[in-house]
């Protein structure tokens, strides 16, 4: 799937950044982790409330997320990283993102304290669009009914939207987290209204060049969310040229001492200009099967074969649907 691309809009890091003149707004609120159909159907309705009575639409998310800095230890892996959330998030329309530094100051404000300060004061808001779960202020204090309170008195309407299902299920983040943990890359896609996907670097120390000239892709080390350990089929992205391939996610147990790794083996290879720093986008398309130990190379390799088989087949049939 192509994606189109984002515009480039204003980031703002701190509300400090945000210019005085910047109007009205129509503000949509969320860690947005994912970007995923029920992100999306908020910020595109704000986005539609903001052109319609000629205002900014603006999307607000936090930077780390509020997990990562209140428990750490027991915080979610993320669907996506800073950067690519940000380039999500462009894609919905919004005019600009404000990415609040999510600290101590951030964690300990009262509810009131952000709406008055941030939300009516600094940015001027209109219209408040959420999802029926949001939450917020100082130990989560406040949820939308709350919020409504608080726009009854500093003259802002809330706009709260119903969860999103695809197929009977009920989107959010953390259901499109389980369904990549356990591989179900079908329903993550539903959910996510796209493949589930990583960017990163080729691992270091391989030995590469200016020049890929073999068709096997190590990932750098990724410390958020990854597929299940098993075989996947994917596509890989290498500075704008997409290739068909299968990608192996686990610890490789049939090579003692390899370790853990993602390897993936491209299917349309062709010598292509890359090195430790060119980015990547791996994208996972359908598990094959869970990862195996084989009692010799060559059954794993006989393995591979059905493997890349049963890929290639898999695209053809893409390409006529």
């Amino acid at each position: 799937m192509t994606e189109t691309p984002a515009q480039t809009i204003p980031v703002y890091r701190s509300l400090s950044e945000v210019p005085a003149d910047l109007g009205r707004t129509v503000v949509a609120i969320g860690n947005f982790d994912g970007v995923h159909r029920g992100h999306r159907e908020i910020l595109t309705s704000a986005v539609n409330e903001a052109r319609a009575k000629n205002t900014k639409a603006l999307a607000i998310s936090f930077d780390p997320h509020p997990e990562q800095f209140l428990r750490p230890q027991i915080a979610p892996r993320l669907l996506t990283l800073i950067p690519e959330r940000l380039r999500l998030l462009s894609a919905t329309g919004v005019d600009a993102i404000l990415v609040l530094p999510f600290d101590a100051a951030l964690a300990n404000m009262r509810a009131q304290e952000f709406v008055e300060g941030v939300l009516v004061d600094r940015l001027r808001v209109s219209t408040l669009h959420e999802g029926g779960n949001f939450r917020f202020g100082y130990r989560a204090e406040a949820g939308v009914n709350e919020l409504k309170a608080f726009g009854a008195q500093f003259g802002f309407a809330v706009h709260v939207h119903s969860a999103v299902c695809v197929h009977g299920l009920e989107i959010s983040s953390s259901a499109v987290r389980a369904l990549v943990a356990a591989g179900e890359m079908k329903r993550a896609r539903w959910m996510l209204g796209r493949p589930f996907g990583v960017r990163s670097t080729q691992a270091r120390g391989r030995g590469v060049g200016s020049r890929l000239l073999v068709p096997t892709v190590n990932l750098a080390p990724y410390a958020e969310l990854l597929p299940a350990f098993g075989v996947y089929v994917t596509r890989l992205t290498i500075d704008g040229r997409c290739f068909q391939a299968v990608t192996n996610v686990g610890n490789r147990p049939t090579f003692e001492g390899a370790g853990f790794g993602v390897e993936t083996h491209i299917l349309d290879f062709e010598p292509v200009d890359m090195n430790e720093e060119t980015p990547l986008q791996l994208e996972f398309l359908m598990r094959l099967r869970p990862e195996i130990e084989w009692p010799s190379t060559e059954a794993l390799k006989a393995q591979i074969f059905k493997d890349v088989a049963r890929a290639k087949r898999y695209f053809r049939l893409c390409a006529r649907a």
